[in-house]
């Protein structure tokens, strides 16, 4: 099989941490990190429960833990947070009770850490998977995407490293390489959407609270949480920002327009160079200094990044 080819720039800035994925002072935990990409997703998974897997691990999420672990933006606030729960070694598995409570973001930005500590060029991806359910539902998801020299970019889902979370979804690929037809990344979904080829009401999320948000609002939110993680900006799923970012109101021609545009370069595969260009000169979809933060549990709040 010939070598997959990634160029020297876009190697070196995804190989290199982000403000959110550096561990800062805390980088000495890695030093027995392995640096195989299926043993560090293994690695990672072991370290946090998902604020929903509480029942599936037989185990009573404290409310506490529940609204408050996954508000961590930063990697080294979740290190910190796991190492004061239990400061065994990172490959040590944890008991779920002294886990990070977190959701899917976390999980891949964790293992996102790893790989650029290992030296391989790895990226967060927003977008929406369907195997969370066998109802046609695409929930609103993040994955990692990391670098093959063999095969190029592949979609790894670290949430899904557990066995019993992967049998308990019934799994039926490698999470390791997730298909693209089952992980649609947000300017994919969108255009399967414009184009008539699936239902807007079909990806979204189901809050624990509010019910279920979905349409074409909600993937132009992702695809705006994508764009910025391709430019190594990755945001808490529910910060917010931008053209389009007051819901269905604000879906007018023209942001409609914008998004059709910007989905060709959110898509599978992205041009870097465009990705860098678009990030840095459309204000409506670039990262401003202060989101607006609509945590689930702990409500609305303005929040200034590093």
């Amino acid at each position: 099989m010939p070598s997959a080819r990634l160029a020297r720039d876009a190697a070196a800035f995804y190989a290199a941490q982000s403000a959110f994925s550096d561990p800062n002072g805390l980088g000495w935990l890695y030093a027995d990190l392995p640096d195989d990409p299926d043993q560090l997703a293994c690695v990672a998974r072991d370290l946090m429960v998902h604020r929903l897997e509480g029942e599936l691990f037989c185990h009573v999420i404290s409310q506490d833990r529940l609204h408050n672990d996954a508000e961590t933006r930063y990697l080294d606030g979740i290190l910190r947070i796991i190492i004061e729960r239990n400061d065994a070694p990172l490959t040590q598995r944890r008991e779920v009770g002294d886990r990070f409570v977190g959701v899917c973001r976390d999980f891949a930005l964790l293992y996102c850490s790893f790989l650029r500590h290992a030296g391989i060029p790895a990226r967060l991806r927003s977008g929406f998977a369907d195997y969370f359910g066998s109802d046609g539902f695409h929930g609103d998801h993040v994955v990692t995407e990391y670098w093959d020299n063999e095969r190029g970019w592949l979609l790894a889902d670290p949430q899904l490293a557990d066995p019993v979370v992967s049998d308990t979804w019934k799994v039926d690929f490698d999470p390791m390489d997730v298909p693209r037809d089952r992980f649609l990344v947000a300017g994919k979904a969108w255009q399967a959407i414009r184009a008539g080829d699936a239902d807007p009401k079909t990806f979204g999320l189901h809050l624990p609270e509010e019910g279920p948000m979905f349409g074409e609002w909600f993937v132009a939110h992702d695809i705006r949480i994508d764009l910025a993680a391709l430019n190594k900006v990755e945001t808490l799923l529910w910060d917010t920002w931008g053209t389009g970012a007051g819901g269905d109101r604000e879906m007018t021609d023209a942001t409609c327009e914008l998004y059709d545009q910007t989905s060709l370069v959110v898509c599978d595969d992205v041009a870097f160079d465009a990705a860098r260009k678009l990030f840095a000169e459309n204000e409506g979809l670039r990262t401003p200094k202060t989101v607006l933060s609509l945590a689930p549990f702990n409500g609305p709040s303005e929040v200034t990044l590093r």
